[in-house]
Order: structure tokens, then sequence, then C-alpha cells
């Protein structure tokens, strides 16, 4: 088999290739129109950043098999059209984490000494040494949102310079932060009682804007912020507004929504410090990712394993056409009670009734937690590593099987326990292919659950529909489908709308100020 290295790689990654028997042509550089013409005789392609994998490219690829990204990113692969065309892309999360969590502790210590600013005074030929006084950070107090790998291994540094460690993740349990001596604490104690702020997150719909206006005004006055981890996390806006007002005394960024940024009105702030996009840049990241690419890319080509496989979906390829649907469910059923439910997730328990759900019943069970861990851990998720993620996140997973009922012939079922709430989901698969949700805490519909949902439940009475369906109209959201579940008249009722677009924050709380309407929330599923 032949592998074409377009990129500029270590050695190690030839060497390693070439150990395994594969015919490797290492070209760096080489231009568009030359790897179109040339895809199609390779059986895998290996890339960094530089190279473009368009559509064009992997429709080429006649051969081609797996494409591996040395790095973490994806932002250069058509992972769709990958996906379509079942081309396994792979990446290398883990081979920066050292690299970033020193970037991140240095921007930490450059940012609060505000080393940066008195370089560039002293470039100027002053000498303004009371002008940038700096602050200690021993015994100060860091949150660090998101305790993944990268998370972790700030949080290690942080405790041996002294400083006083608090953790928030949605996944990872409290005793596993005790015993690493990180201070487990609610989101909201976190804004409250750190000094310095530093997220290390996936940017999802869950986290995009997680650093905005509200979140400022819970912080204290002048805390420092920092995001090395993806551009979206902190709103840019809402940060340059809480640095002028001084409820922000600063921000290092290694990231940002627009890259590379044009015209960014933060760098001009003179609390704000930037380096662009420099946390994998160190000799020993690269090396240790050109390594690990290698060695993915090998066992991939050779069947014996598949790691970090970005596009999940793809293996679906694999799968008898009649499965596809049922996994496509179960990855929706997944995404929604990890959205739609509060609190540290505990245990899922996934039961299935009928053939061929009982059939499959593993690989039905990978697609929840895969549906599920999507939102909830920045490593990537897929049918390989989905249980194995879920038993280091201290989840428990159970199954249940049974026969056909008498009001589905399929039935799909997800039970998801936190530690504050456990909330049940169920769906079926109608004819050949369509997916619904049918069941929910008990309550019975009809829901195609796809794009935008909001869920309310509210009391069964007159005008209720209409009372949220005016809200939502005054605010431009439109309706696009509606289906309702009770269990007795004038009880309780629960609602579920498709709506074509997110629901902003000041209309969601105004639903939730709507008199009869409670437990408001909007999932979005992909």
């Amino acid at each position: 088999m032949k592998i074409l290295v377009s990129d500029s790689l270590e050695q190690s990654c030839i060497d390693i290739l070439l150990h395994e028997h594969f015919e490797v042509d290492n070209r760096p550089g080489l231009p568009a129109e030359e790897l179109k013409k040339t895809i199609g005789d390779y059986d895998a392609l290996i890339v960094r950043s530089a190279t473009k994998v368009t559509a064009d490219v992997i429709g080429r690829g006649a051969r081609l098999k797996v494409i591996g990204r040395a790095g973490t990113g994806v932002d250069n692969i058509d992972v769709d059209a990958a996906t379509r065309r079942g081309v396994l892309v792979m990446n290398t999360p883990g081979g920066n984490t050292i690299s970033a969590a020193e970037h991140t502790v240095s921007l930490m210590l450059s940012l609060v000494r505000n080393i940066p600013q008195a370089y560039a005074s002293l470039l100027r030929g002053e000498w303004e040494r009371k002008k940038f006084t700096g602050m200690e950070v021993f015994e100060k107090t860091v949150g660090v949102i998101g305790l993944g790998k990268i998370g972790y291994e700030v949080a290690m540094r942080c405790l041996g310079l002294g400083m006083k460690v608090l953790g928030y993740d949605p996944v990872l349990g409290n005793e596993v932060m005790t015993k690493m001596k990180i201070e487990p604490v609610s989101l909201e104690e976190l804004y409250r009682r750190s000094d310095i702020i530093t997220v290390h997150t996936p940017l999802t719909a869950q986290t995009r804007g997680l650093l905005g206006d509200e979140a400022f005004r819970r912080c204290k006055k002048g805390v420092r912020v920092i995001n090395c981890a993806r551009g979206g996390i902190i709103d840019e806006t809402a940060l340059l507004r809480a640095l002028e007002s001084g409820q922000v005394g600063g921000a290092a960024l290694d990231v940002f929504e627009s890259e590379p940024p044009k015209g960014n009105p933060l760098f001009s702030h003179p609390h704000v410090i930037a380096t662009p996009h420099l946390g994998a840049s160190t000799e020993e990241a690269q090396e240790k990712v050109a390594i690990q690419i290698a060695h993915q890319v090998a066992d991939a080509l050779k069947e014996r394993a598949f790691t970090a496989v970005v596009n999940g979906a793809a293996m679906h390829l694999t799968l008898k056409a009649e499965i596809r649907p049922f996994v496509k469910l179960a990855e929706r059923l997944g995404s929604l009670v990890a959205q739609a439910t509060e609190g540290r997730l505990r245990h899922v328990t996934v039961s299935a009734s009928g053939e061929p759900m009982v059939g499959s019943i593993d690989l039905l069970k990978s697609s929840v937690l895969k549906g599920v861990l999507s939102h909830m851990t920045p490593d990537p998720v897929n049918f390989i590593n989905a249980s194995f993620l879920a038993r280091e996140l201290g989840v428990t997973v159970a199954d249940r099987r049974g026969p056909a009922g008498s009001d589905y012939s399929t039935l799909l079922s997800v039970r998801y326990e936190t530690e504050s709430e456990t909330r049940e989901v169920a769906g079926s698969v109608f004819g050949n292919s369509a997916v619904r949700l049918v069941q929910m805490d008990g309550f019975t519909f009809e829901v195609n659950p796809e794009g935008y949902l909001l869920i309310y439940k509210n009391i069964d009475k007159p005008g209720m529909l209409a009372r949220v369906g005016t809200i939502l109209a005054q605010h431009g959201v439109n309706i696009g489908g509606v289906s309702l579940g009770r269990i007795a008249i004038g009880e309780t009722a629960l609602t579920v709308m498709n709506i074509d677009s997110d629901v902003p924050a000041g209309v969601l709380s105004a639903l939730k100020e709507a008199e009869g309407v409670s437990e408001v929330r909007v999932v979005r599923l992909e």
C-alpha cells in the first residue's frame, strides 16, 4: 500500500511507515493541482495544516482509505466529504498536551507580570517600572474550566506554583478531582472565587460564549482570563466590554473566533496579550504527533486498530443498511438527554426491544454514548472509544434486551441518571428509515429529532401553546412543528417544538417566566 505525506513532518514518521513496509512518497509542499492529479494512487494521505484536503481531492482518491492529521484540528480537511466516501479521518489528540499546558501557564505569568507590555515600553526607550507593577500567582486562586488532558496538566502546574486550584467539569467526578488536590466547585462558585480563570473545554453549542457578559458580571472584579483552548469559548465582544469597564483586569488569548484575526479591537487594549495559536508549536509536540499519526495510519491500514477517528459516522458505512437508522436514532437520543439533563452524569441504561435492535445492542450502546460524550469531553468520541471514555470518566453503563412491545415493533430507550435528576427518552424507526422520538419521562408523542428542539412542561389548559408561540414570534423564532403529550386532562403536559433557529438567552428567560410554563430547555441535534 502507498502513503503520501504532503506536509513537512519529522523523519521519525517516515521511518515508522517504511519499517511497516509501506511505500511512502514524502512530498512536502505539494501544489494543490498536483495533489488532485496524484491522490488516486494512494491508500492514505498524511498532512499537517498546510495541505487543504478538499472534497475535490477526496473525490479523486479512488484508493483512499485514511487521512491522517498530525495535530488536533481538522479544519483543513473536509470531514463530511471524507465521511460520505467512507474515508477515515484521524487526528492526534494528546500529542500536544504538555505544550498547550505549558503555553497556558506561560501566558498566565506573562499576563500577571505585564511582560509583553513592559518589553514593548522598553523598546520605545522608556523605563516605566512602576507602571508595570504585577501580581504574584502564589496563593492566588485559579479556576480551571474543563479538566481533560490539558486542563489537568495546567492544574498540576498551578499547584506547583503554590496556587489554590478550583475545578469545574460536568463529567469528571468530585472524588477524582479531590484526589488531584483540586477543589471541585460549581461554575457559579468558580466565577465568584477565582482570581484567574482558564478554559480547556471543546467548542460546542453549550460552551460557545461560555464566558460572556453574564459570566463576567458574576466574577471577581479584576479577574484575569486565559483561553488556549478554542476561539469562541470566550465572547470577544463581551470580553472587550468587561475590560473597558475594569470588571476583567486582563486577558491572555492564543485562539480567536476568527483565525487569523484581522482588525480585532482586543489587540489594541493595554490589558490584553495574545499569541498566534502557538499552543502546540514546540519541537517536542511536533515530534510526538508525527510519531503518533504514523502508528495510527499503519494500524488502520492493516486493520489492527482504529484510534482517534474524527468522523466516527464513517463507521456506519461498514454496517448493513437496515441498521443505520437505528444507529442514528441511538446517537440522537444520547445527544438529547445529555443536553436536556442537568448534573454530573453517573449512569446510563440502554434498553432495546425488537429486531434488529436487540441483535445490535452493543453497537447501539456505543452510539448512545457517542451522542452523550460528544457534549462532555474534548477528546474525539467514536464507536470504538466511547465505552472506554465512559469508564475513564466514571460513568457506568448497562443494557437491557426484550421482545417487541405492543405499541412499537422496535423501541430504543435511554435512561440517563445524574447526581441531581433522572431522565428517560425513547425512540423508534418507522418504515425503513424515519427516526422518531416517541417518549420522554412518561409522556408519549411523536417528534422528528433533528435540528433545534424547544422542550418545556406546561399546565394543560387552553392558551398555553399560543402564549409560548407569541413569545417566539415576537423574537423571530419560527416553529416548524409541535407535538405534545399529557398524562391526564388539566394536569402537566410536555411540549416539544421543532424550531428553525436557536433561542436567544433573553427569549429563553421570557419563556421560563411565562405563567404556567416550566423546565424550558433547548437542544440541538445534528
